[in-house]
């Protein structure tokens, strides 16, 4: 009797699978990437003016102040989900621009919240040593 050559089993991963799961994903990243934005939902004041260029400047410190008057700061690693005091506000601000002296500081203020809350805050930061204080607003 003739014996039949066995084959040995070829152990070989399939891969195009995963490739398609990667590039799925890839897609939705660069979907929802540019909607990602601050963690504070406040409504902006509308006006007519121009972009700021932050390219070559280290991450700017985003203070937020809601409708409510409460205080959320941004050190330029995108997390601002919890309120803060005042005073936390100044001491976390200098102690970035400490660091970075180059930091711009910039208030994120809802349209409704009081203007003294605003101005407290602004005279505070001049106070604590910070030259210039931005204020954000919508664009028309």
């Amino acid at each position: 009797m003739a014996q039949r050559k066995r084959r040995k089993p070829m152990a070989e991963i399939n891969v195009v699978p995963y490739i398609d799961v990667t590039l799925v994903l890839m897609i939705i990243f660069m979907i929802t990437a540019p909607l990602i934005q601050s963690g504070v939902d406040v409504d902006l004041p509308v006006a007519d003016a121009e972009d700021v260029n932050l390219e070559d400047l280290p991450a700017p410190v985003i203070i937020t102040i809601t409708k409510a008057g409460k205080f959320f700061i941004d050190l330029g690693n995108g997390e601002d989900d919890e309120p803060v005091s005042a005073d936390e506000v100044l001491i976390l601000t200098q102690a970035v621009r400490k660091n970075k002296p180059a930091t711009q500081v910039y208030i994120r203020g809802d349209k409704e919240v009081q203007y003294g809350k605003v101005v407290t805050v602004m005279a505070a930061l001049k106070n604590a040593g910070v030259p210039n204080v931005g204020l954000m607003t919508e664009n028309f």
